[in-house]
């Protein structure tokens, strides 16, 4: 500064400043909204209040009287915008308690939340182990299931029986076990499984049957010494009955076992012819027969033999008759005159069985398994393989849903309705 220079009165300034502002601010005075205007203090007394604490008008309030809760508009105010220190604004809010002098500073609203870090994935470790073992144990079942099914013998091991089944009528075929029929199909079938099996050293054939079908009955025989030539011994179990071609089935056995009541024997063929003629004359169906010989049409039902036809049919049954009785006297070391005194048809108990030589000796199923054993070189308590026993094995795949009783009486009707006749032994 030179002398020149006249000096600055600093107050001078500072007091034109003031008259300034006073004068401005009472010539605007500030919206305050719901608050009532008080007497007490002046407005003009407040405001040199302020200037004299050097703060700034518009940060000023001025109280009511009225409750603060009732029709009162928020006030806002004013923010303070400053660069944090990585960039991102830091904002501060500064308010003045309504109603009092003090100031109190707010805090600061501080940056954004820190992320979360994701969660981390739930594990499923639990939920497949769980689904794992429920499998396991639906699977075990299933196994125990047609373990038990199978008579406990699925895995092959040395020294067991095969016990097979021929229960019902005999024929030729493949009909399922359990309904009153016993195929010669699944009989040899058996046979031949049991005989494959390295672990089968002897069969038993358990008989519950009333005969049926010569054909079927030597078709069963042929698997029967087919056995037998591979040196497993075959001994037959009779049940309720064994006649006819049951009988002829159990007459090549190494052993024959019946209980005391059972009935056998039966040694005999019959050939059944049916004539519905006058059936048909009452209900007036006729039939026109073309036929290339005289004895093409023979046993059709639409009319009776011929004397001619009798005669022929005669011979048919005394020639599988002689086939019978010769099978008989073969295997059970006996001649034919001496089977033939027997074999007149009748039926025998198994004590009268005995002492004619048609069976061996008494014995239930267990008897026939133990001989079984016995004959078969096997030490101790023998194992037994069911092979064709009706089981629970059987629902489980559907056989007894397949096949109804009827569905299969219409499958055997071919043998039971012939419309040739029926040969039976």
């Amino acid at each position: 500064m030179t002398d020149s220079e006249e000096p600055v009165n600093r107050k001078d300034d500072t007091e034109e400043l003031r008259e300034e502002v006073l004068v401005e601010s009472t010539e605007e005075v500030p919206d305050l909204g719901a608050f009532e205007m008080t007497p007490e203090p002046e407005y003009t007394e407040i405001l040199d209040n302020v200037h004299e604490d050097g703060d700034m008008t518009e940060n000023v309030v001025v109280p009511s009287d009225e409750s603060p809760g009732e029709d009162i508009e928020a006030y806002n105010p004013p923010v303070e915008v400053s660069e944090g220190p990585v960039g991102k604004p830091d904002v501060k809010v500064s308010d003045r308690v309504q109603g009092t002098g003090e100031s109190t500073p707010s805090p600061a609203v501080t940056k954004e939340p820190p992320v979360t870090p994701p969660a981390p994935k739930k594990s499923h470790k639990l939920q497949y182990a769980a689904l794992f073992v429920a499998l396991m144990l639906i699977i075990g079942g299933s196994f125990a299931v047609i373990y038990l099914s199978f008579g406990g013998e699925i895995y092959t091991h040395d020294d067991r029986v095969a016990v097979i089944y021929v229960q019902g009528t005999m024929l030729t075929g493949n009909l399922p076990s359990g309904f009153g029929y016993a195929t010669s199909e699944d009989i040899c079938n058996s046979l031949r499984e049991a005989a494959a099996d390295e672990s089968v050293k002897a069969i038993v054939l358990r008989v519950n049957s009333g005969g049926g079908s010569p054909a079927a009955a030597e078709e069963i025989i042929t698997e029967i010494e087919n056995v037998q030539a591979q040196g497993i011994p075959v001994v037959v179990s009779m049940g309720d009955v064994a006649a006819s071609a049951a009988y002829h089935i159990s007459a090549p056995a190494d052993l024959i076992l019946a209980n005391p009541s059972s009935i056998t024997g039966s040694i005999g063929v019959i050939g059944v012819y049916t004539n519905r003629s006058e059936y048909y004359d009452k209900e007036g169906i006729d039939f026109y027969i073309s036929k290339s010989g005289e004895f093409k049409d023979m046993g059709g039902d639409w009319r009776g033999l011929t004397s001619e036809e009798k005669e022929y049919a005669d011979t048919v049954v005394l020639k599988v008759y002689d086939l019978f009785i010769t099978s008989v006297a073969e295997h059970r070391n006996m001649t034919k005159s001496e089977v033939k005194d027997i074999a007149d048809g009748r039926i025998y108990i198994a004590t009268e069985a005995k002492e004619i030589g048609l069976i061996d000796d008494f014995g239930n199923l267990y008897d026939a398994i133990d001989a079984a054993a016995e004959l078969g070189g096997i030490e101790g308590e023998p194992a037994v393989y069911y092979i064709n026993r009706p089981s629970l094995s059987s629902i489980l795949f559907g056989t007894e849903e397949t096949f109804s009783k009827d569905t299969v009486k219409q499958l055997a009707s071919y043998y039971e309705e012939s419309p040739v006749g029926m040969i039976v032994e």
